[in-house]
């Protein structure tokens, strides 16, 4: 199986040929493109490839434009860090897509859906159309404000305001750049969903943190990391081998 991937960010492109090896050491990655440009030039000559890896954004405009100029019979698998709503049109469309960070396991059943399939297929023009509206039309409107108890009255916490949410003992609590803690009614799990992931990350299980809050990532044992934060964390923030480069990747976008 013969691999191309399109993305212009040079620690995602290496993430994502990093996991594809992998799932599959035998698989044979042919290129990584990094632009709409460079990709036209490249699948206006016949291609080898067997399936097609393709972010969204790209360094020179939206990677739909490719199709405007080429015509791509390759199945394509598009990675994406757009909404929900997004989300929804590929699946509706029947358009395969994997949504950033790209998680292992979602990558490996991507991959074998392709190798299972008998015949080749990719989107049409009325399938990109859609999604491409979609896109541009709807926005995910992210939690702006957290209602907190305080002790005899409720405190409106701006997200932009807090430095992490995490777990002591149980409980579920945030973090303001102002150093004050409230305890946050909700489930971890909960609160990443409803989060910008542009601003917050789930660390490990027991933290999300604001970029705007790290101050520098340490180097760990066994390939793991350690976060520091500001304000400080009384535990320490331990990232993990598997999470890494995922971690990174958000980081130096």
């Amino acid at each position: 199986m013969k691999v191309v991937i399109v993305e212009d960010e040079i620690p995602a492109g290496e993430n994502l040929t990093y996991l594809i090896r992998s799932v599959d050491p035998d698989i044979e990655i042919l290129g990584v493109l990094d632009s709409v440009k460079s990709s036209v030039a490249y699948f206006s000559e016949e291609t080898e490839a067997d399936l097609i890896f393709m972010d969204i954004h790209l360094a020179d405009g939206i990677s739909f434009e490719i199709f405007d100029q080429v015509a791509l019979k390759t199945p394509v698998v598009f990675t994406t860090a757009y909404d929900q709503y997004a989300i929804k049109a590929f699946k509706v469309n029947s358009v395969d897509y994997l949504l950033k960070p790209i998680n292992e396991e979602e990558l490996a059943e991507a991959i074998n859906k392709f190798k299972t399939r008998s015949v080749k297929s990719s989107a049409n023009n009325n399938q990109l159309e859609g999604i491409m509206q979609l896109i541009q039309t709807k926005t995910k409107s992210y939690k702006t404000t957290y209602l907190v108890h305080h002790r005899d009255e409720l405190l409106p916490i701006k997200a932009d305001d807090i430095a992490y949410f995490y777990i002591e003992t149980g409980i579920v609590k945030a973090l303001t750049f102002t150093n004050k803690s409230y305890v946050i009614d909700k489930k971890l799990e909960d609160i990443e969903s409803e989060l910008n992931p542009e601003l917050f990350h789930r660390i490990n299980r027991q933290f999300i943190v604001n970029r705007n809050a790290v101050t520098n990532i340490k180097f760990y044992f066994n390939g793991k990391l350690i976060m520091n934060v500001n304000p400080p964390s009384s535990e320490r923030i331990v990232i993990s081998k598997a999470k890494a480069s995922e971690v990174k990747n958000w980081m130096n976008r």
